[in-house]
Formats: C-alpha cells, sequence, structure tokens
C-alpha cells in the first residue's frame, strides 16, 4: 500500500512503562501494559491503545481472510440479545454464573453474548426455506461477555473479549463434516500465518453441546489448558478429553472380602503406610452430590479425581463437595471409610481403571476398619464408568501406549460439530429435495482474535520485550531519531520515503528523551526491524537491526531503504 502514514511516537498515544504493573501475572499482560498496547479499565476489561489496535486489526484481517477464502460470509448480530432462544436451548441456565443478565427498564430479559448459536440459528431460520440455500457459512468477529470469577492474566481471561465466531448449516450429516473440515484448514492457515506454535487437540464439547470437537491450543506457562502429547504417535488431546478403554482382568482367584481393622487410617497416605501396601493398592471413594444427590466417585488411591471431568460428565447438574451436615443426615457413610461395597442409595461412578475384575483395599464402611480383596464386579458394582482422574505426566498413550507428556497452553481456537442441538431447540428446518422438511444440522468454530494477540507475546517475547511476527506488528520497522537535531532530521526523512513505498513505519522523533530511553522501547515495543539514525547520520549511513535475531549492520541510507522496501 502506496503512502501509509508515519506514526511519531512524539504524537502517539501510547506511554511506556519501565516497571511491571503490580498486578500483572503473566508476561503478556506486563509486557503489553509496559509498551503501550493497551490499558486496563476495570476487572476482566481493557481498553486497546493506538498500536495495541493495529496489532489487533491485523490479527483480524488475517482471520477475515482465511475465512473469507472458504466461502464463509461475514455478519454482524448485536451483542445484547433477548432471553428467549437461549431458554430455549436451556442454555439461559446453563451457563450459570458466567452470563451477563440485564433487564431493560419495562423488566425485560437480556443477556450479553458470549456465544451466538441461537441468534445464527433463528438467522437462518429467517433467511433459509429451502435445501437449495443451503449449505452455508456464516461468520462475525464480534466482542463477546463472559462474568469471569476472577478475570486475570490481562487479556488472556477477560470479562470482555474480542472473538471470530463462525456457524455452518448443512442438510445432512456429510455436508457438516466437509464443513468442519474446511474450517480444520483454514484455522491452520490463519495460526501458520499469525506466527503462532500450536497443537490441534481432541477436546470436550462442554456447554456447547454437539458430538465431535478440537481445540487449537498455543504452548505457554501462562496457559489455562493442560493437554498431553504422545511423543511417538500423532495424539493430541486436551486433559479433559482423555479416556481409556474399559479392560476386565480376571478375579476369581482372589480370596473373598475380608474386614481388617486399621484404626486411625481415614486418608489414603496413612492407610498405604499403616498396612505397608502402595496407595495404587487402595481404592479412593470421593463423595459429592449431583443437583443434590450423593454420588460416589472412585479412582485407585495413588490417583486424584478430576473435578473438572466430574463436573463436565453431569453438567448441567450442580456438582458440589459433600458436607459435614450431609454425613451427620446419613450415619452409614463413615468419613475416612467408605467403600463401594454395600452402599445403599448411592450411585456409584468409577474411572476405568477401577475395571471388573480387579480387586483393591477400600472402606469397610465402619470406622477404623477397611475391606481387603474386594473385588469390581464381584463385591460391588459400577453405575457408570467416567474417566475421572488427574492426568499425569507418562501416562501411557491411549493411542499407542507410550508415556505422554504433558504441556500448558493456550486455547486459541475451537471447533465443533453441533449436529443437530440448536436446530432441534429451535425447529429449524428446510424442505428437501423430496418436498419434505429436513432438519439442518450445524457446526460451531471460535477463534480468540484478543486471545490470539496474547498468546503471540507469550510465544514471541524475550527478555527485552516483544517481538511481533511482520504480518501481525503494528509497523514493519521502528525508525530511531538518536537525539540530535541532524539525526531527527534524517530519520523523518528517511521514514517519509519508507512510508511512500508502502512501508509501514513507526519512527521515536521524542525531543528531550535519551537515546538509551528510546532504544530500550524499540526493544520492548517489538517491531521486527528497527533503523537507528545515530552517530554516522552525517555520513548518510544508519544502522539496520533485525529486531528477533539480533543481527545488526551499517548501511548507506539508500541501501538500506531499498532493502526494507523489497521486505515489506
Amino acid at each position: 500500500m502506496a503512502n501509509a502514514p508515519v506514526q511519531r511516537m512524539s504524537q502517539l498515544m501510547a506511554k511506556t512503562l519501565r516497571d511491571d504493573p503490580a498486578d500483572a501475572e503473566v508476561l503478556s499482560h506486563k509486557l503489553l501494559v509496559r509498551a503501550g498496547y493497551v490499558r486496563r479499565t476495570a476487572a476482566g476489561v481493557w481498553t486497546w491503545l493506538p498500536l495495541g489496535k493495529k496489532v489487533l486489526a491485523n490479527v483480524e484481517r488475517i482471520v477475515r481472510e482465511e475465512m473469507d477464502a472458504i466461502g464463509a460470509q461475514e455478519v454482524l448480530l448485536p451483542a445484547l440479545l433477548p432471553r428467549e432462544p437461549y431458554e430455549a436451548t436451556g442454555r439461559w441456565n446453563e451457563y450459570g454464573a458466567e452470563l451477563f443478565r440485564l433487564q431493560d427498564r419495562k423488566g425485560g430479559d437480556y443477556l450479553l453474548g458470549p456465544t451466538h448459536e441461537e441468534i445464527f440459528t433463528l438467522l437462518v431460520k429467517d433467511q433459509a426455506s429451502s435445501y437449495k440455500d443451503l449449505p452455508v457459512i456464516l461468520y462475525q468477529i464480534q466482542t463477546k461477555f463472559r462474568d469471569e470469577a476472577r478475570p486475570r492474566a490481562g487479556i488472556l481471561r477477560g470479562r470482555e473479549f474480542l472473538m471470530k465466531d463462525s456457524y455452518s448449516f448443512d442438510t445432512e450429516d456429510e455436508g457438516l463434516a466437509q464443513s468442519y473440515a474446511l474450517h480444520r484448514q483454514a484455522y491452520q492457515k490463519v495460526f501458520q500465518r499469525l506466527g503462532l506454535d500450536y497443537r490441534i487437540c481432541a477436546a470436550t464439547a462442554g456447554a456447547m453441546g454437539g458430538s465431535k470437537s478440537e481445540e487449537f491450543l498455543a504452548p505457554a506457562e501462562a496457559g489455562e489448558d493442560t493437554f498431553a502429547d504422545c511423543p511417538n504417535c500423532d495424539f493430541a488431546a486436551n486433559t479433559e478429553a482423555i479416556s481409556y478403554e474399559l479392560k476386565p482382568v480376571d478375579g476369581s482367584a482372589v480370596p473373598a472380602a475380608e474386614d481388617i481393622p486399621t484404626p486411625d487410617t481415614p486418608t489414603i497416605e496413612t492407610l498405604a503406610a499403616s498396612l505397608g501396601v502402595p496407595a495404587s493398592a487402595t481404592l479412593k471413594n470421593l463423595l459429592v452430590k449431583v443437583d443434590g444427590e450423593i454420588v460416589a466417585v472412585g479412582v485407585p488411591g495413588d490417583r486424584e479425581v478430576d473435578m473438572g471431568k466430574v463436573e463436565a460428565h453431569f453438567a448441567p447438574a450442580v456438582v458440589e463437595m459433600v458436607t459435614e451436615a450431609d454425613f451427620a443426615a446419613r450415619p452409614d457413610l463413615v468419613r475416612g471409610y467408605v467403600g463401594p461395597q454395600g452402599l445403599d442409595k448411592v450411585k456409584y461412578v468409577a474411572d476405568p481403571r477401577v475395571a471388573p475384575g480387579t480387586a483393591w483395599i477400600t472402606g469397610a464402611n465402619k470406622a477404623n476398619t477397611h475391606t481387603k480383596n474386594v473385588v469390581a464386579g464381584r463385591d460391588f458394582e459400577v453405575d457408570e464408568y467416567v474417566d475421572v482422574v488427574v492426568v499425569q505426566d507418562g501416562d501411557p498413550c491411549p493411542k499407542c501406549g507410550t508415556g505422554l507428556k504433558l504441556d500448558r497452553a493456550i486455547e486459541i481456537g475451537h471447533i465443533f460439530q453441533l449436529g443437530r442441538k440448536y436446530t432441534d431447540a429451535l425447529k429449524l428446518d428446510v424442505l428437501g429435495q423430496n418436498g419434505k422438511p429436513v432438519r439442518v444440522t450445524m457446526g460451531s468454530y471460535g477463534i480468540g482474535v484478543s486471545r490470539a494477540v496474547a498468546a503471540l507475546a507469550e510465544q514471541t517475547a524475550d527478555d527485552k520485550g516483544l517481538c511481533w511476527p511482520a504480518e501481525v506488528a503494528p509497523a514493519d520497522v521502528h525508525v530511531v531519531a538518536a537525539g540530535k537535531a541532524l539525526q531527527t532530521e534524517l530519520a523523518l526523512e528517511v521514514s517519509d520515503k519508507l512510508a511512500a513505498a508502502g512501508v509501514r513505519v513507526l519512527v521515536d522523533d521524542r525531543a528531550g528523551v535519551s537515546p538509551g530511553v528510546k532504544f530500550t522501547d524499540s526493544e520492548l515495543i517489538g517491531v521486527p526491524k528497527i533503523l537507528v539514525a545515530g552517530r554516522r547520520a552525517g555520513e548518510g549511513v544508519v544502522e539496520l537491526k533485525d529486531r528477533r535475531t539480533g543481527e545488526r549492520e551499517e548501511l548507506p541510507v539508500d541501501e538500506a531503504i531499498a532493502r526494507l522496501t523489497a521486505a515489506s
């Protein structure tokens, strides 16, 4: 683009900071604030300053180009949405406290949209009447809202965030699979262009519903998701989505169950120490309440229960831990000595590791007593098998058996084959080729646009500051005038020539700012190329530095301009 305007730091609404914000926990939060990209407005609510808005717009542009490339059509739906569609699908209540609910002056119920499945479904219901109107993919890039209990990590987890959400509508499941594949390919192109390191991982559908679901995760220490990667095969999954096959064993040779006195052993640790057995030989039974009904969850004693998996399995029911009052109301449930054998009016859910035929030491349902040789399927029945343990580093890969490697990551995209959950609830039909109504099937696909900015900052920053990939950077080159009048004059002259050639320029022409501060800021801000009009400005020589590699060389002005113009 010719004649790109020069951004002059003397006029720019962006103040850099020397110190990290006191409330900043993660690298992206620290650097985006210090470098003048964002400022906090309220808890979980952020203002994008000019440099940050440029990066955000570049991410939007890349997402938009790749969505347009698969034939998706951009629309813009409201953020303020009526209650009724969300009530029809059950999500008005399922979303719980994360949903921003409000009323208008007449008492009408509304919400601030967290996602727009319902509203897109109604839009297509209004616009499409025949199979000839489908398939269609619609998308928007819009602000979303979620009332996070603990907004943290800057723009990584906010109450207000920018998201690309798209939705596919097809008359057949085969068409849904094709739309899903198109999005999967488009997302790979988006994240490759953004310069993100990412993994495609099997995932759970959660409150979205549907069948197949995959996440695009960017490995980073600041990530809130944990995923497992197999070093031997192509398996990768969010730990919440890992499941293992139930493998019964032959327990016929195990002797009859026998009570043993175990005074003062209410925990797995004290029990294992008292009996001289590994914790893995014991059966841990965690009691929870599911919509008020007590449920026991059984896992091997050396493993922890993943409450996120438990809650996801029973959703939208409310899962709580049992209390002292619950034990008082149920004297048959002895704290620290609960066992699955003989449990009355308690549903028993177990991890697949508690397979039929496996033998355990577990509570005897009476104080200071445990039972050994308790065999699953012989001495107790499992009502339902659910993967509920916390996945550990080294657990076997479900696909090949190799030990898994766990990493933290940031979720940057998620794709779902929703099927007919929403079209059933909102009765979206079109006339098929035979003239009869056909229920439409649907996909939902999201990219966290503002979150991608934070993920890039996390992955690409170094000890000096931000270090943006070229396609998302707020400028192509950061021109630094070292301070003297001659140097400033040359810096502005070079900036104008570069801009005339279509190069995006940020020039530090601030008066009264030391060269050291300018150099430090140029590295903090993170534009890919830094051009310095310094000590040899009088000779028409400038220094060109690569922000990422640190490589630098002195060049005549014309050669530096030619090189930067060719690269942009």
